[in-house]
């Protein structure tokens, strides 16, 4: 998934060992999407090597592609939102031509009133004249 914005803040750096003894790192940057009725999202990068590789500054317009990913802990469950590339500017616009989806082609002629396709086999057909007098379903 991707989302573009501005980063207008970021957090400290998060800073820790493992449980196997191995040392790790999570920055956190808060993003504000530039839309009609803007919303912020605050996303992670773990990994001293994608920190150094996608370095963010406030007031950066970037794109963030990143997956979500929801665990349970004592009954309650937390999502994170952990970016995997950030790239600089609105890489969305950015897509070539080629990509754009095709217009469709028109529909033939419709077919006339009284043609009617035959059901499938194992298909029920409703016929409402042959219900009760009232023609009224029951729901």
């Amino acid at each position: 998934m991707e989302i573009v914005g501005k980063i207008i803040q970021v957090l400290p750096l998060q800073e820790g060992v493992s449980k196997t003894g191995n040392p790790w790192k999570v920055q956190s940057y808060v993003l504000e999407t530039q839309e009609q009725y803007p919303r912020k999202v605050c996303f992670e990068i773990f990994g001293e090597e994608r920190i150094k590789n996608n370095p963010c500054n406030i007031d950066d317009l970037v794109t963030v592609s990143f997956d979500i990913e929801s665990r349970e802990f004592n009954g309650r469950w937390y999502t994170s939102i952990r970016a995997w590339r950030v790239q600089q500017g609105d890489q969305t616009a950015a897509q070539p031509a080629a990509a754009a989806p095709q217009p469709v082609a028109p529909a033939a002629a419709p077919q006339a009133a009284t043609a009617q396709p035959a059901p499938a086999a194992n298909t029920q057909v409703f016929d409402a004249s042959a219900d009760d007098e009232s023609g009224d379903l029951p729901f």
